[in-house]
């Protein structure tokens, strides 16, 4: 049976390479690995506990925790935005840290990868992404780590997905995140 790995992109500009990362992720996936990319994070509202009640959770929200509680582990691809994670992807670690001690989050083993047009690769928003899903409950592998530096420049004319430098990292990666699912 093939580990299922939801993919949560933190961009959601047209053309964004962590899009596109999340697409190769899921175009390259190795052998016993089946990534899907979760769709719809903008219609997502903000949390707010007073809209967090049974049987009243916004509809995107609660297609939100039904994909994680399909999942097997997580992937969260962050950009860098002002030195830190975005707004929308800390939003959805928000949503899936509920209810506290029991959320969709809960015990996932989880990885953080991104790129930025920066030197650093975004890894500012990445270890804050991890630190939110970690206190969120999620099984953090904190040495799996895929910073891409330079994004604009390294993906102006190659996907990430042709990239072989990139598609053996994101083997790793996966299979790392398949290995942490198996244990857990």
């Amino acid at each position: 049976m093939a580990t299922n790995v939801l993919t949560l992109v933190g961009s959601l500009r047209s053309g964004s390479t962590n899009a596109q990362l999340a697409e190769a992720a899921v175009a390259t996936a190795p052998e016993g690995v089946e990534v899907s990319v979760f769709q719809g994070l903008e219609n997502i509202p903000f949390y707010n506990e007073d809209i967090d009640v049974e049987g009243h959770v916004p509809a995107a929200a609660a297609e939100l925790r039904a994909a994680a509680a399909d999942a097997d582990a997580l992937l969260l691809v962050s950009p860098e935005y002002n030195g830190t994670i975005p707004a929308v992807l800390k939003n959805a670690i928000d949503w899936l840290s509920r209810p506290y001690g029991a959320g969709a989050a809960t015990d996932m083993p989880t990885a953080v990868i991104g790129t930025a047009f920066g030197q650093f690769g975004g890894v500012w928003a990445q270890d804050e992404a991890r630190k939110s899903a970690t206190i969120a409950g999620a099984k953090v592998l904190e040495d799996v780590k895929l910073s891409i530096p330079n994004s604009v420049v390294r993906f102006a004319e190659t996907h990430p997905k042709d990239d072989s430098e990139v598609v053996e990292q994101l083997a790793d990666v996966l299979g790392k995140l398949r290995a942490a699912a198996e244990l857990n």
